[in-house]
Parts: C-alpha cells; sequence; structure tokens
C-alpha cells in the first residue's frame, strides 16, 4: 500500500482522519502490547542484532543490515541474515539462492542480502534461527523483527528516515507507527539517524524524545560502480519507502531525471505496468533505471534493460557500534529462555 497523505502531517496537525482512526489506534498499540509482553524471547546461543524501526515502510534497513555484517565480519565472526522474508510466499525455514529463488518467492530484500551473508528466510523467527545455528552461524543480523517478541535479540538498532521522523506520530491506522516511539526506545540499543545535517536537526528539534536515545549517525550514499551519471538522461522509477530520496540521490549524482514514477514499497511489476514504463522513457527519449530493490522484482527478461544505482549505509562514526559487535563477537550467549531485551 501507499501510505495516506495524512500520516504525513506535522505532528501538532494531524488533522481530522487521523483523529477519527485514534480509537482504532488505541486498539492497536494494546494488541502490540500485550504481544510483546506476552512473547518468550528465547535466547538461542549465538549474538543476535536486530536491525529494525518503529514505523511502517522503509527507513534504511536493508543496507543498513548489509554494513552491519561487513562490521561482524571486520571485528571477527561471521554473520547470516535472518529474514520474514515480507512479499515472498515461501515460509521456511530456508536459506536463500540467489541463482534459485525469485522475489515471490523469498521477498526481495532477502535476495539482496543474499549477495553479501548466507539468508535465510522465516515466518516463524525462533524456527529460522535455529535453523541459522545448526547451519554454523557465528552471529546473526535479523532484518526487521523488531515487534517480534518469539526471539531475544542482544543489540537492537532502531533505523529512522530523518527526512520522514515518524510522521504524524501516531499509531497505525491513524498514523505510521508500528507502536508509540517511547516504547519502541524503550528497547532500543542504539538509534540510527539516517540522512543529512539538516534533517537531523529536524527529527531531534521535533522529536524530543530522542534526547534519552544513543543516536547513530548515517546516509545513503551511491555505490561507486565505474557508471558516469553525469548528464545521461534517465527515467527514474521505485517501489520503496521514499521514492523520493532515490530520485534526488540520481539528481545529486549528476543524471538527467527526466520524469519519474512511484509505486508501493516492495509491489510486484506486471507485463502493463513495465510496457508503460517503458513507452514513457521512449517518449522522453530516456534510460529507465531504478533500485537494487526493485531490479530483484523486475522479469529476467526485462531487468536487462534497466539500469540500476546501488547505494550503501555510511556511517558518520561506526566507533559505538563496531565496539558493541566486538563485544558480542568476544562471547556466545548461553542458550535457554530469557527476558526481553
Amino acid at each position: 500500500m501507499k501510505p495516506p497523505l495524512f500520516w504525513h502531517r506535522p505532528p501538532a496537525r494531524p488533522g481530522p482522519v487521523s483523529a477519527a482512526l485514534l480509537p482504532l489506534a488505541v486498539l492497536w498499540t494494546a494488541a502490540a502490547r500485550r504481544r510483546l509482553s506476552g512473547g518468550a524471547r528465547v535466547r538461542i546461543g549465538v549474538p543476535v542484532v536486530c536491525i529494525g524501526n518503529a514505523t511502517l515502510g522503509g527507513t534504511g534497513k536493508t543496507p543498513t543490515v548489509i554494513e552491519v555484517v561487513r562490521l561482524f565480519r571486520e571485528v571477527g565472526t561471521d554473520s547470516h541474515v535472518l529474514s520474514k522474508g515480507y512479499g515472498g510466499s515461501l515460509r521456511g525455514p530456508e536459506r536463500v539462492q540467489e541463482s534459485a529463488h525469485a522475489a515471490d518467492e523469498v521477498g526481495d530484500e532477502p535476495l539482496l542480502h543474499a549477495a553479501f551473508a548466507p539468508t535465510w528466510v522465516a515466518k516463524d523467527r525462533l524456527a529460522g534461527a535455529r535453523a541459522v545455528v545448526a547451519a554454523g552461524a557465528g552471529s546473526i543480523v535479523m532484518d526487521d523483527g523488531f515487534q517480534n517478541p518469539a526471539l531475544r535479540t542482544d543489540l537492537s538498532v532502531m533505523v529512522v528516515d530523518a527526512g520522514a521522523g515518524f510522521g504524524n506520530g501516531r499509531v497505525f491506522p491513524a498514523g505510521p507507527l508500528r507502536e508509540p516511539v517511547a516504547d519502541a526506545l524503550g528497547r532500543a540499543d542504539f538509534v540510527l539517524s539516517v540522512g543529512s545535517d539538516g534533517e537531523h536537526r529536524r527529527l531531534l528539534a521535533d522529536w524530543p524524545v530522542l534526547a534519552t536515545a544513543t543516536i547513530l549517525r548515517g546516509s545513503l550514499e551511491p555505490l561507486g560502480t565505474g557508471m558516469d551519471w553525469s548528464g545521461q538522461r534517465v527515467f527514474a522509477f521505485a517501489g520503496i519507502g521514499r521514492p523520493a530520496r532515490f530520485f534526488a540521490t540520481l539528481r545529486a549524482v549528476g543524471a538527467d531525471v527526466a520524469g519519474v514514477r512511484s509505486f508501493a514499497d516492495h509491489g510486484s511489476y506486471s507485463d502493463a505496468v513495465l510496457a508503460r514504463l517503458e513507452t514513457e522513457a521512449a517518449r522522453l527519449d530516456a534510460q529507465l533505471v531504478t533500485t537494487e530493490k526493485d531490479a530483484v522484482r523486475l522479469p529476467a527478461r526485462f531487468r536487462q534493460r534497466v539500469l540500476t544505482l546501488p547505494v550503501r549505509m555510511v556511517f558518520l562514526d561506526d566507533q559505538p557500534l563496531r565496539a558493541a559487535l566486538e563485544d558480542l563477537a568476544k562471547r556466545r550467549p548461553a542458550p535457554g529462555n530469557g527476558n526481553a531485551a
């Protein structure tokens, strides 16, 4: 789904539609708190790092997972990635094979992760974690799962898109939040603010509750691939959390963005949609371009006609996170049930 516009209104002026939905938001919040308080929080026997967020939609979790895997490797342990496989049909536990699986089977994000680390999908997080441990993982980096109570985590990073913040500050369906911000902060070891200096300053000004958090800074930077985008005339399309950020990145690397189309996050591309995109690009004499995450959802026959602009998470200072991962790499938690992290 595309998020409704009122989700992005300022917290001080959420609007009448949001107000009408507040009773449902109260019920959602109560159900979320009940689910989280009743979870078993099983300790699995290897360090588990959860990369999650407090909002519905994308915030930069996928590139954060990739960077944490890299940092874990640098401090001495090889990680496996565990994902629910959002948008995929396989229940798992199943190890993702890039050459054998499609996005409609395992989800788009696991296909991206599989290029960097052994990656597993499982609708049941605990069953997935047990399969990962049985396969010999030294640690687990869990993509999402911040609101899942089955598995105890040793470190949780809550990713925030500094440009979008927490929207109107209300819980679904009155707003974009999965749970109240204060509840989420209570389980986060780090908050990763992703965006420019100006966006970060506005985030802190709009959300003083973040003053109690240990904040990391990060930005999504285009990956140098040898492609010269200067003056390249493109027609850009994206179905991610914030397509506008991708379009802005293209302009920042010098591309001539002749037109854009936004789609729902994780959405599939039908033949009719692809034909329309190709027609629009031809009319503008432009090259089609999309994100890595969108590219894996394209049919193989169409993918070769589309350029991609890969991005990676770059930390302003990764030392606090690196130190925490190094500490986890030195110890293996004892298996068994534990209290909520």
